[in-house]
């Protein structure tokens, strides 16, 4: 005969003090673990640093860092010089991508002037930041851009070119910037722009800027009417135009 144990079974008296709302308080603290586990595990994957060197310029030495975020597109190069965390806050750019004007030197806009006065003025600051992002034609994409751009020779200003083919006049975001500039521990700026968006954005983001130093190159007579649209439809602050 084969004697098999018995299974220790819950006495009448333990069945009877049972609380099920246990079980089920043990069944939302675990969830709730886990889900706070995986919101840290992917702000922790958010950003990443990935590669820092020298770069000496024309405009001065510089720390080139580069960043990933999570998504394809979250890509960025920090060109960096001074101490960031000291007590006058450093002089930061963030300009975007533009691969006609930058690269190629069109007149189109004013993106290239704007990159080189912005290393100008940061090479000669105590400390800052040149940040680019790979936002090409204000966060369309190159080709979109070119598109654009067929529509303005057709009569369409930037705004209008842009909206026709389906996208917002200005479809950046700069949280991805705002999330590099604390990593680098510049949480105070100041920021050379002219477009008060982009202040408004890194501000809700948590960056503060305490100063907004104009970034505004001469003007050609071909990207005239260009920087005018700009002033007109999309509130930069653009003095003698």
């Amino acid at each position: 005969m084969i004697h098999r144990e018995r299974p220790n079974l819950p006495s009448e008296e333990s069945l009877a003090n049972f609380d099920p709302s246990r079980l089920l308080y043990c069944s939302v603290a675990m969830t709730a673990k886990s889900r706070s586990s995986k919101r840290a595990n992917v702000k922790s994957a958010r950003l990443r640093a990935i590669a820092r060197a020298e770069l000496p310029t024309r405009y001065g030495r510089f720390t080139i860092h580069g960043f990933q975020g999570r998504r394809s597109q979250e890509e960025a190069v920090a060109l960096v010089r001074g101490n960031l965390r000291g007590k006058s806050a450093p002089l930061v750019r963030v300009h975007s991508q533009c691969l006609t004007g930058d690269v190629l030197t069109s007149l189109r806009c004013d993106c290239r002037a704007q990159l080189e006065l912005s290393l100008q003025k940061i090479g000669r600051a105590p400390s800052g930041i040149l940040l680019y992002l790979p936002q090409e034609g204000r966060g369309i994409g190159l080709m979109n851009k070119l598109r654009a751009y067929q529509l303005q020779d057709g009569g369409m200003d930037t705004v209008e070119a842009n909206e026709s083919l389906g996208f917002a006049a200005d479809a950046r975001d700069y949280d991805f910037s705002a999330r590099i500039l604390k990593k680098l521990g510049a949480t105070r700026i100041r920021l050379l722009s002219n477009n008060p968006e982009k202040v408004r954005q890194l501000e809700r983001a948590g960056i503060r800027v305490v100063e907004r130093v104009p970034c505004q190159p001469r003007v050609s007579r071909i990207s005239r009417a260009y920087m005018q649209t700009k002033k007109t439809k999309m509130g930069h602050l653009l003095e003698e135009m």
